[in-house]
């Protein structure tokens, strides 16, 4: 772990989100040899996905962000206020701008494949703050934010990248079903996470150079994270088997927890 912690936070990051996106490729790859995914596995990975983030957004965002207020001499609560509702209404606006436009575009006749290119846009765009939210934490370490770690960034992105196994499936699975070739498919699928290693070198050279927005970049990574659990993974998580989506929760946020603060 040496060698990884002596490396530029720069490449941490670019290193930690090649792994996100290595973990959605491996999701779609899953076109190639099954119809679908096992349900209650995926309600379960979900579940377990949504409360390493939920963790993580504390300990290994919002909490360092509070602190360093306070160090810089702001008023305690108010950035890291401004930016956690920042992150959730860019994500929100994200949505619902994707959706317009795409829902405009009348050439599509097909409402099955209009859904099906709404939900690789929309989950390329939600890969976007989750990409800034790894590499905020990695730029945090290196600005010697107090609470950053780099066991709490790492296990952020371990997060990002389990529950991005049934997102890249989610993008490959729907689009072999409107007739797109298994290599079509699946080379979309993966694509759809490419913008997580981009986003995040953005977030390390924002964190490493604004030391005074800190506070702000680091909860506006965790309202964008929150929103992300909040709209995407729990809800259809808990369609069908709501009580190994909530063990899954429960299991993943102990885990981030015990790693994040007793390791750390």
């Amino acid at each position: 772990m040496d060698w990884f912690e002596n490396l530029h936070p720069a490449i941490q990051a670019l290193i930690a989100t090649t792994f996100t996106w290595g973990i959605t490729a491996l999701g779609a790859l899953i076109v190639c040899f099954f119809k679908e995914m096992n349900r209650k596995v995926l309600d379960t990975v979900l579940g377990f996905s949504a409360g390493v983030m939920i963790a993580a957004s504390f300990w290994s965002l919002l909490s360092p962000s509070l602190e360093l207020s306070k160090e810089l001499g702001y008023i305690e609560w108010l950035l890291p206020t401004i930016g956690f509702v920042s992150g959730g209404i860019f994500v929100l606006l994200s949505d619902k701008f994707l959706d317009k436009v795409l829902r405009s575009k009348r050439s599509m006749s097909k409402a099955s494949l209009k859904r099906s290119i709404l939900l690789v846009s929309a989950i390329t765009i939600h890969n976007i703050p989750e990409g800034m939210a790894i590499g905020v934490a990695f730029g945090g370490i290196a600005s010697g934010i107090p609470g950053m770690t780099v066991i709490g960034a790492v296990m952020l992105a371990v997060g990002i990248g389990i529950q991005n196994l049934p997102e890249g499936a989610a993008v490959s699975l729907p689009l072999r079903s409107e007739g797109f070739s298994k290599g079509k498919a699946f080379m979309i699928g993966q694509a759809s996470a490419l913008v997580e290693p981009i986003s995040a070198v953005i977030g390390v050279l924002l964190v490493v150079s604004i030391r005074s927005m800190l506070p702000f970049l680091l909860s506006f990574a965790a309202g964008a994270m929150i929103i992300v659990v909040a709209r995407e993974l729990l809800p259809e998580s808990v369609k069908e088997n709501k009580n190994l989506s909530t063990l899954g929760v429960v299991c993943g946020f102990v885990l981030m927890m015990i790693l994040d603060v007793a390791l750390g």
